[in-house]
């Protein structure tokens, strides 16, 4: 049985860890170097540090926020935001990182995804898509868009086609985030992530949504993913990486649990 991962996601503002809902209504959740430790602490598989406003902002990622996270971590770091080239990503890398994830910059340029990929591995490339269903869709599912500069303005791409092109260039894994369930803690998009999962090979994180275990059940089990993505429900005690994997395994749920 292929083991589940539980990721921490840091959405980093400023220097600061934020929580919003749906990509709106921030509120400050603490230092992303001390959560990032306490998380890993809790027995997370994972860290995730998102600077979710690089791109908006026009500017590079947040590097020192992103050693002073690394110096903390024993367990694999990806950065995102503000990565437009392999340069951008050699420099993350230099800082602390083993994955990148690039979104907004990889839409614009795919070729992006090809460059970093053959410069530091497969393994090493994240495709973060950020989803939308469209209500009017005769297919609300498969005709699901893609949002690029934090969520504010539509790609033109579907979902699914995209994650497609993204593995064919070389992605090692997809990010699927559901703008519809994200910070509402209602549950994962777990038909979306599905419709991904089944489509490519890697493996397809999903995020947005998660509020107790049996959304995490129901997305590894509906959804197909390989892993599953938090954040409010860890930076504000709700559970605890340890606690979520715990209950998880007694739901028969394969999951490393921390020692």
């Amino acid at each position: 049985m292929i083991t589940k991962r539980i990721i921490a996601c840091l959405d980093v503002h400023a220097g600061r860890v934020v929580k919003g809902v749906q990509f709106v209504d921030l509120v400050d959740a603490g230092d992303p170097a001390a959560l990032a430790a306490r998380h890993a602490r809790e027995g997370a598989d994972e860290i995730v540090l998102l600077d979710i406003t690089a791109t908006l902002e026009g500017r590079k990622t947040l590097l020192e926020t992103v050693r002073r996270t690394a110096r903390e971590l024993f367990i694999p770091f990806a950065v995102g935001g503000g990565i437009r080239s392999a340069d951008d990503a050699a420099d993350v890398f230099d800082a602390g990182a083993d994955k990148v994830s690039i979104n907004s910059a990889a839409l614009a340029d795919p070729t992006l995804i090809d460059a970093i990929g053959r410069s530091f591995g497969a393994q090493a490339v994240i495709v973060a898509i950020d989803a939308r269903r469209d209500p009017d869709a005769a297919d609300p599912t498969g005709d699901a868009q893609v949002f690029v500069q934090g969520g504010r303005k539509p790609a033109g791409r579907r979902v699914v086609e995209w994650a497609l092109e993204a593995e064919a260039r070389g992605a090692g894994e997809i990010l699927l985030t559901s703008m519809d369930s994200d910070g509402t803690r209602a549950g994962f998009d777990c038909e979306l992530t599905a419709a991904v999962s089944q489509a490519v090979r890697i493996p397809v994180i999903a995020s947005g949504g998660a509020g107790n275990v049996g959304h995490f059940t129901d997305v590894f089990d509906r959804g197909k993913a390989d892993a599953a993505l938090a954040a409010s429900i860890f930076h504000f005690g709700v559970s605890s990486a340890r606690a979520l994997k715990e209950q998880l395994a007694r739901e028969g749920v394969s999951v490393r649990l921390p020692c």
